[in-house]
């Protein structure tokens, strides 16, 4: 078996919890699929199952590889879906969802429905962590890590978290010059709706603990309350991106601290596997990742 069929094989044996229902699935002999996880172990040098009479398990190693081959399994199924639909019109209803964000991503979603004319596009806006599944969503725009194996997943592009004041603020209360600085100032704060928690700030490795020393002067579910906030020099805020670079562009925001809170945040396109996708979603998301690191900076 050639490289992809080992990654097939793994992937699917970790799926099935053994080599037997592996085997079911792919058409082989659990002694077959056995001997193509051993010749894979062999070849990238580490155990990726604990095995014992009765059960088997990722490895930690393993826990890794599989992250890395779902992704290389999306790829490809992608590109096979883009192949075969290339002379099939794109067309139908689809449904996404989407975290609240800025006019820079709007722009992109009205760019994509100006392009497909026949797709009817619906976006839902929410920065609560939907089941794509049992919502019945056709594709997921998510921010940050992925965790749910019952989904594809693409990489779109990625963007930064920025510590932002207005030059009015400013001029009242000083420019922080180093992070301790900060927890004199007047901090607008995030509050993630998934998690119900007050987000830290990019403070190097240990974020969780100096941002717990900041003030919660203002604190919002919604970047574009904070946006407004620190326009009107109410404090500094840690905005995306996508929602500071226009202000500071102008000069109406300032950008503090940047070499002490270098960050990158990703953003991954997740839709249901082991189904047969219509062409309409994979032009979605090749259209997405083609316009969308526009829109993120």
């Amino acid at each position: 078996m050639d490289r992809l069929d080992g990654v097939s094989v793994f992937v699917q044996v970790n799926d099935s919890g053994n080599y037997a229902a592996a085997g079911r699935v792919l058409g082989l002999s659990a002694s077959a699929v056995g001997k193509t996880i051993i010749r894979l172990e062999e070849r990238v040098g580490v155990r990726l199952f604990h095995r014992d009479n009765r059960s088997i398990g990722l490895t930690p190693e393993g826990a890794t590889f599989l992250v890395h081959c779902r992704a290389i399994m999306a790829e490809l199924a992608l590109a096979e879906a883009s192949l075969s639909r290339a002379q099939e019109k794109p067309t139908g209803r689809l449904r996404v969802s989407a975290p609240i964000v800025s006019e820079s991503w709007n722009r992109v979603f009205l760019e994509f429905m100006t392009s497909y004319p026949e797709i009817d596009l619906e976006v839902s806006y929410t920065n609560r962590l939907v089941d794509l599944i049992e919502e019945g969503f056709d594709v997921v725009l998510r921010i940050g890590p992925l965790r749910d194996s019952r989904l594809r997943t693409r990489r779109l592009g990625s963007f930064s978290l920025r510590l932002v004041a207005s030059p009015g603020y400013l001029a009242r209360h000083g420019t922080p010059k180093t992070i301790d600085d900060l927890a004199g100032h007047a901090c607008l704060r995030n509050r993630n709706v998934s998690s119900s928690r007050i987000d830290s700030w990019p403070l190097g490795p240990h974020h969780i603990q100096l941002s717990s020393r900041l003030s919660n002067k203002f604190v919002a579910d919604h970047y574009a309350v904070l946006l407004s906030a620190v326009l009107s020099g109410l404090g500094i805020a840690c905005l995306p991106s996508f929602w500071a670079d226009e202000h500071i562009a102008t000069g109406a925001l300032r950008v503090l601290l940047a070499d002490l809170t270098q960050n990158e945040r990703a953003v991954s396109a997740l839709w249901p596997a082991g189904r047969d996708h219509p062409a309409r979603l994979a032009t979605f998301i090749d259209f997405m990742a083609r316009h969308l690191p526009t829109g993120l900076r």
